[in-house]
Formats: structure tokens, C-alpha cells, sequence
């Protein structure tokens, strides 16, 4: 296979020139503005079939080059993005939403290039699984074939790198279908990756939701990576069941944090703030119910309030803000009515809970809601926005409960200064992951995945790799 040789370095407007429609496709709206960003292509079923048999011709050669070759290509890749770092977070900046400045944007498109050279660092060798006078056994992993990934809007490059980079290195080729509300993000980003990339091996199809039915349905694919919510994935489910294909699966969660009462409030409250209100909220595995000890109640509202008046909110292009608006108004709408059933109930709602009517853009302003029952819909929905309940409770058996209630467990987190009485009240929750002293903090060398309806498999690490590959037992 040749690689494409060169690397391009492109501003925002060079970017979007070479990835939008050039005539009609849908109309991308910067969510801080409403201004139009640009004009995304909608592709259909035979586009879609185009770009399966492309890479499912390509897969034989992609695999054949090995994995210090493909490592090598992902190495590549990530020197192309870094080339075009800036152009990608503006990009990125205006059609999600996301600040270029503080976790967002520049962030995101830097820890694209991260988890490309991590991914292409990992060893994994054939394992001996026996060894003896009855004989030998290897466990090999061999790649599926062309694997269809499907992205969410909120980090739609860095959740499109965590699902392309092991595919891809486990010799697998992959067609994505990006959130039709972010098309425009992974289309640049694959144009930047594809620069450094073989032909054929990452293809884009953008569209609606039949393009992503049709995808997780389609006899030429061979694995499916979804991240979105718990509904979605159900669909995806059903779609590939007649195929049996194999999945991914990270979706919805509610992540529960457990403040015991030995904390010094304003020691974790940046933390605190970080763990909820990263990306605005808009995060899978942020902290969206907040449980904290009586003893320390007041003070972990205080502090948190202290910190969340220090936090801008704004374009994302202005770079002295921090926060962003929601990206659609879909999820705004959400948010806005979680905070009023909040407000009916006669929760306390210690700053924020008042967007204004006279701006631009899908702008909820940072919201704390203390003295909320646990029963509330703001608790036992997932608000996938700037709003957090901070409940109150009086026994850890209580707080664990109450954390472990929802069919959900993406992840969790305990805080304590005591690290066993913290590990020990970890081993008790219901949830793939559990931080102490954070929440969100996700590394690729970690793998990362859900328990109960947050989904099933595993990413990151080398354990992410094998679920990007079919085990094959050889026997001799």
C-alpha cells in the first residue's frame, strides 16, 4: 500500500473549503452565534456502500503491512494533526461550541494526536496460553475486517480517534459516521488523518440516522463502535442482530460522586467543579449527581459556588472564556426543563437556573441545585449540561445506594483524604470506572468502559486493542 506523502498545514478557512459540500448539503449553525459555519455533505445508502467496498477491498493490504508499519502510519497521523492543530480547534470551536482555551478545544484536538501515538506505542504479542507435554496453545488476535464507527456530538475528534486508532492499528479499516450535528469536525479531521493515511483505509459518510442504521446493518461490516446514548445503542443492537456483529458500546451514563465527610471542602472544590462541568457538562463520563455528607454539605456547596463564579462563559473563539453553550437546542431544552423540575420541587438553586432570553446562541448559565431530593428528575435523568444536584446525606450505606439506584454505571468517584476508606467505599459502586479524588479523568493507556445500561467492551489500553480484533486460539 502507498501512504500519502506530505503534510499539509491548513487555517480553519483552507480546512473547511476542502471538506464542505460544494454545492447545497446541510446548513452547520455555530451554536454560541447562530451563525452559519458551513455546509456539510449528506450522503446516502450508496454513498455509504461506496466507501464499505473501498475499505473492505483495502483491509487485505492495511493488515498485510504489520503492526510496526501501521504504528508507523499513526505516528504519521498524529504529526499531520499537530501540523494542523489550530485549524482543526477553530473548526471545532465553531461548530461544536467548545472554547478554544481551558478543556475544550485545543485540548481535544492535542489529545487526538496523544491517543494516536499511544495507541501505536502498545505492544500486544501472541500469548501462550499452555505449554506442556499434553502440548501448546497461542492466543492470536487477528483483525475483523472494516470496523463502522459511530460518534457523538460533544468531543466528536477525540471520541472519533478513540475509535478509529485501535481499529486501525489492529489492522481493520474504518468508515465513520459522525453525529449530524458535528459533521464538519471529523470530516476535517479525517482529511488531516488521511493525509498520512493509506488510501482507503478511513472513510467519512455524513448523513442522518438511516446512514447510521444502515451502517451497523450492513453484511461488510464487521464491527460496530458506538458512543451515545442508552437508547441509541439499543437501536444499534437490534440493527446489526441479524449480522451478529460485534460491539462497543459506551453509552449514557449518570455518573454519581460520593463526598465523604472527612473532605476539606475547598480543597477538592475545583475538582469538583471540573469533574461536573467539563465541556459545559456535555461529557458521558462527567459527575452529574453530586451526594455529600451532611457534616460537609454547606461548605461543598459554598466552595463549589466560590469556584463556579471565577468560570466565563462565552464564544468559544474568545479567548478568555472557559464554558461554551450547548450544542444544540435540543439538548438546551433539556437542561432548561430538568433545572424547572428542580425549581417545582422547591430545591434551592444556589447560582445560575436564569439563562437569558436576549442572547445569542444555546447558552445555560452555570447552575448548582442544592437541597434536592434524590427522586427529582434532575437526579435520575441524565441533564448532559451545566446544571448539577448536590444532595445530602447522613450514612455511607446511603449515599451508596442512592449512587447505585439508576440502571446506569458508566462511572463514579469518591472523595475522601483517607485513600483506603475511599477504595473501600469504591469496591461498593456500580460502575466501570470509579476515580478517587476526580471524576472523568480518562487515559489511554487505562481501559474505560460501562456496567449495566452504560454498555458493554472495553477502549484504551492494550485490553481496548483486543476488542478490536477476533481472538483466534491456534492449537498444536
Amino acid at each position: 500500500m502507498v501512504a500519502h506523502t506530505g503534510i499539509e498545514q491548513m487555517a480553519f478557512d483552507e480546512l473547511l473549503r476542502v471538506i464542505q459540500a460544494e454545492a447545497g448539503g446541510k446548513e452547520i449553525k455555530d451554536p454560541a452565534t447562530g451563525e452559519t459555519v458551513g455546509r456539510a455533505p449528506e450522503h446516502e445508502e450508496g454513498h455509504l456502500d461506496s466507501a464499505i467496498a473501498a475499505a473492505h477491498a483495502a483491509q487485505p493490504g492495511w493488515a498485510a503491512l504489520g503492526h510496526s508499519e501501521r504504528s508507523a502510519c499513526l505516528n504519521r497521523a498524529a504529526d499531520a494533526v499537530e501540523a494542523n492543530a489550530e485549524g482543526l480547534a477553530v473548526l471545532l470551536s465553531r461548530e461544536q461550541g467548545k472554547p478554544l482555551n481551558g478543556p475544550n478545544a485545543r485540548f481535544e484536538v492535542g489529545a487526538c494526536a496523544a491517543w494516536l501515538r499511544t495507541t501505536a506505542a502498545f505492544e500486544l504479542a501472541p500469548e501462550l496460553v499452555v505449554d506442556d507435554d499434553g502440548g501448546r496453545a497461542e492466543l492470536h488476535y487477528r483483525p475483523f475486517g472494516v470496523v463502522g464507527a459511530i460518534g457523538p456530538w460533544n468531543w466528536p475528534m477525540m471520541i472519533s480517534i478513540w475509535q478509529l486508532a485501535p481499529a486501525l492499528r489492529m489492522g481493520n479499516t474504518v468508515v465513520i459516521k459522525p453525529s449530524e450535528n458535528t459533521p464538519l469536525s471529523v470530516l476535517g479531521l479525517a482529511h488531516v488523518l488521511n493525509s498520512a493515511l493509506p488510501e482507503d483505509v478511513l472513510h467519512v459518510v455524513a448523513g442522518g440516522r438511516e446512514v447510521g442504521q444502515a451502517l451497523a446493518s450492513h453484511p461488510r461490516i464487521d464491527k460496530v463502535m458506538f458512543t451515545g446514548s442508552t437508547a441509541a445503542g439499543k437501536a444499534i443492537i437490534r440493527s446489526s442482530a441479524d449480522t451478529v456483529k460485534r460491539l462497543t458500546l459506551e453509552l449514557g451514563g449518570n455518573d454519581a460522586g460520593i463526598v465523604l465527610p472527612d473532605v476539606d471542602p475547598a480543597a477538592v472544590a475545583e475538582d469538583l467543579f471540573w469533574g461536573a462541568f467539563i465541556n459545559t457538562g456535555q461529557t458521558c463520563a462527567a459527575l452529574k449527581r453530586l451526594y455529600v455528607h451532611e457534616d460537609v454539605y454547606e461548605g461543598v456547596v459554598e466552595s463549589l459556588a466560590q469556584v463556579a463564579a471565577t468560570m466565563s462563559m462565552g464564544n468559544g473563539l474568545d479567548e478568555g472564556n472557559v464554558l461554551g453553550p450547548l450544542q444544540n437546542k435540543a439538548q438546551y431544552d433539556i437542561v432548561a426543563e430538568l433545572v424547572e423540575s428542580a425549581k417545582d420541587e422547591g430545591a434551592r438553586v444556589v447560582v445560575g437556573g436564569n439563562p437569558a432570553d436576549d442572547q445569542p446562541g444555546y447558552f445555560y448559565p452555570t447552575t448548582l441545585v442544592a437541597d434536592i431530593s434524590n427522586e427529582n428528575p434532575l437526579v435520575t435523568r441524565e441533564q448532559f449540561g451545566p446544571a448539577l444536584p448536590i444532595i445530602k446525606y447522613s450514612t455511607i450505606d446511603e449515599a451508596v445506594e442512592m449512587a447505585n439506584s439508576l440502571e446506569v454505571g458508566l462511572g463514579s468517584s469518591v472523595w475522601s483524604s483517607d485513600r483506603d476508606r475511599a477504595l473501600a467505599v469504591a469496591a461498593r459502586l456500580e460502575a466501570g470506572t470509579v476515580w478517587i479524588n476526580k471524576h472523568g479523568a480518562v487515559d489511554p493507556r487505562i481501559p474505560f468502559g460501562g456496567a449495566k445500561q452504560s454498555g458493554y467492551g472495553l477502549e484504551f489500553g492494550v485490553e481496548g486493542l483486543k476488542h478490536l480484533a477476533q481472538p483466534q486460539v491456534i492449537s498444536y
